[in-house]
């Protein structure tokens, strides 16, 4: 079997102690030759000598690893979000370690232990199926930084803040200015705080048109494609000609559902979403949404986070950004 390559052998090679060669691979050289260094690196690159990891973690007293809990791997959302946090974390020299508990709680607080116990630096939550306060504790307890995602006013010090309140009123703003009237709201029974701030913006500027959105046009449904399909009876009963889903998988969920009952979209019922996901661009007819920029957000929370975790005694850092209407195919004026 073939022996891995040890610190010790970079070394002989090198003709260096083991502690010059660490501390040449961990950026701490300086005070060694230019010549030393370049030997060293060359060496490690032909030997193909790669660090041990924990032996590393001992001499850093870091593991430059960040733990990083998402509902679903598989919504389009949060592959965006990931894609900010792998493209931050790979610039600030992190490894993300992602895990995708689908909506499990218990699932999602078996990683969140396993993460800890693996001392990771910190942690960027994306969940809403944990209690902001049993996160606080069980993070506060073993001093691990933490980031919460999608729960605009939650327990976590630092914040990507996104402006919800005014991408209800965008949203509101697009299908009055319409001429829509009759409107159908779809989102979940249990919505978290950054849900519950858009759809308020949303039903306040209704309001201020003289609109009013009744309970019954308040559907619940789970914030999935499957959720948004099955939510199509309940929408169709309402007699709407337009439909604002909380986010953009309900929304082609409920696409898919209307397209089966014989409903055109937008010629009989015009239907928004927001986030404005990849996929947007790929159905029939294109899905108007509210845009996010959700890819920044993974970049600006893996940043506050690492900042966090290089100095806890800081300021907490907020970070706003802004939301706008992406008008595609999927929404039209009221015949």
């Amino acid at each position: 079997m073939t022996r891995k390559v040890t610190i010790r052998d970079l070394a002989e090679a090198a003709g260096v102690s083991v502690t010059t060669v660490s501390q040449i691979l961990n950026g701490k050289g300086e005070r060694f030759s230019l010549d030393t260094r370049r030997r060293v690196h060359q060496l490690q690159e032909e030997m193909g000598y790669v660090p041990d990891f924990n032996a590393r973690n001992l001499i850093m007293k870091s593991a430059q690893t960040i733990g990083v809990l998402v509902p679903n791997l598989g919504n389009p959302f949060f592959s965006m979000f990931i894609r900010g946090v792998q493209e931050t974390s790979r610039e600030r020299h992190f490894i993300p370690l992602i895990f995708g508990a689908n909506h499990d709680e218990k699932l999602e607080s078996y990683y969140l232990e396993e993460l800890i116990k693996r001392a990771v630096d910190g942690l960027i939550i994306a969940s809403a199926s944990i209690t902001g306060e049993a996160i606080d504790n069980i993070l506060k307890k073993n001093g691990i930084p933490y980031l919460l995602i999608d729960q605009n006013g939650g327990p976590s010090l630092d914040r990507v803040q996104i402006n919800d309140a005014q991408g209800g009123k965008l949203a509101a703003d697009h299908l009055l200015a319409l001429g829509h009237q009759r409107i159908v709201v779809v989102m979940p029974d249990q919505p978290t705080q950054n849900l519950k701030i858009r759809v308020a913006g949303f039903k306040r500027r209704l309001a201020d048109n003289h609109v009013d959105l009744a309970e019954t046009a308040v559907i619940h449904s789970p914030m999935t494609k499957l959720g948004g399909y099955q939510a199509t009876a309940a929408v169709l009963a309402q007699h709407p000609t337009a439909v604002f889903a909380v986010n953009d998988e309900t929304a082609l969920g409920l696409m898919r559902g209307l397209h089966e009952q014989g409903v055109r979209v937008p010629a009989d019922i015009s239907v928004l979403g927001y986030d404005d996901i990849d996929l947007d661009e790929y159905v029939v007819p294109k899905l108007t949404t509210i845009h996010q920029p959700v890819v920044t957000m993974g970049q600006q929370a893996t940043g506050l986070l690492i900042n966090r975790i290089k100095d806890q005694r800081q300021a907490a850092q907020l970070v706003d950004l802004p939301v706008n209407l992406q008008e595609r195919e999927s929404t039209a004026p009221l015949k």
